[in-house]
């Protein structure tokens, strides 16, 4: 009995080890198999997700775009209809009567008494060139370079008196243009009439219509080609609007170099200043007016700007551009025009 009880002692204990294992292996197996499912069941639902995000992203991203899409279109056709709307009104934009006989003396009255004492406190001014006024017939394109609002009343006092009481200043439509008081006051004080600066520089659309009268009337007009004011003083790009004009009417072009101006008031600024307070030295202005430029029939705008434009940065001193030959084609050819000075010399 005694080795019977060893063996049935024994026996016992080698059943529950020989069991241990296999439950414990089942039991693994199972766990694993719940896990693999469950990380199938999360890859699937991510996987979902991401289809379901990305499916919104992109339906988003076309709202967005055609959002974007029709919001610039109606910025587009909203500024080409104020485009239009101010090509149709330019006429109504001109204010006539500032050219009438009391407007000139009034405006006189206003640069001789309040204008050119204002602006001797802040700058003085040397002039060049006034003699060149002897030999050319009006009317004519003042051309200058533009980098302050004092520059217009600069040329104004430069000008001759029998000049300047017939030149006129072309402002821009969409800046001075914009309320009836301030066309009124700019008219009356610098004798403007509206012009479109971008957008706008086709001539046969009715946007020079009132500039082409105002020719024909023989009165100057004042261009400044860049468009707007140039903030680092530096000549910017020049349109052709002027160039055109004067072929148009067949006018010369006066090209004239502004300096100092910008330093006295640069953009930004409301009111003129001396170099280094009140009771400093004031500002030297000088103004050139240079040679004409004669547009010649058939020579491209950007070709008769391309000679003003040399001018303006070298002044009188600058060496002009030959005007190309023309020929009965049309065609510009430098190789003929050499040929023709030789045979001249």
């Amino acid at each position: 009995m005694g080795d019977g009880s060893v063996d049935g002692r024994a026996g016992g204990p080698r059943a529950d080890s020989s069991e241990l294992p296999s439950g414990s292996t089942e039991e693994r197996a199972v766990l694993r198999e719940t896990a693999a499912a469950r990380r199938e069941l999360l890859r699937q639902a991510a996987a979902a997700k991401a289809q379901v995000l990305r499916q919104t992203a992109v339906t988003r991203g076309g709202e967005i775009r055609s959002t974007a899409v029709a919001k610039g279109g109606e910025l587009g056709r909203g500024a080409a209809h104020r485009g239009a709307e101010i090509r149709r009104n330019m006429r109504n934009m001109d204010v006539p009567w500032a050219r009438c006989a009391p407007a000139r003396v009034a405006r006189e009255t206003i640069l001789q008494f309040g204008l050119r004492p204002l602006m001797a406190l802040y700058t003085r001014m040397n002039v060049y060139g006034r003699e060149r006024f002897d030999e050319i017939p009006p009317p004519v394109i003042f051309v200058a370079n533009h980098s302050s609002h004092l520059d217009t009343p600069t040329i104004l006092r430069a000008l001759p008196l029998a000049w300047r009481q017939r030149t006129a200043v072309a402002a821009a439509a969409d800046y001075f243009y914009n309320k009836r008081t301030v066309a009124n006051a700019v008219a009356l004080i610098f004798n403007t009439v509206p012009i479109m600066r971008r957008g706008g520089g086709g001539v046969g659309d009715g946007a020079f219509d009132h500039v082409d009268r105002l020719i024909d009337q023989r009165w100057n007009l004042v261009v400044f080609p860049e468009g707007t004011r140039s903030r680092a003083g530096e000549l910017g790009r020049l349109r052709s609007g002027a160039a055109v004009i004067a072929q148009r009417h067949r006018i010369p072009i006066v090209p004239i170099q502004i300096k100092g101006t910008h330093d006295a008031m640069p953009p930004g600024r409301n009111w003129p200043k001396r170099i280094k307070g009140f009771f400093s030295r004031r500002h030297r202005l000088e103004v050139h007016f240079c040679p004409p430029v004669m547009p010649q029939p058939g020579e491209q705008p950007s070709q008769v700007m391309d000679r003003v434009r040399r001018y303006l940065e070298d002044g009188p001193a600058a060496e002009p551009l030959q005007s190309p030959v023309v020929h009965e084609d049309g065609a510009n050819r430098a190789a003929d025009e050499t040929q023709v000075v030789v045979q001249a010399s």
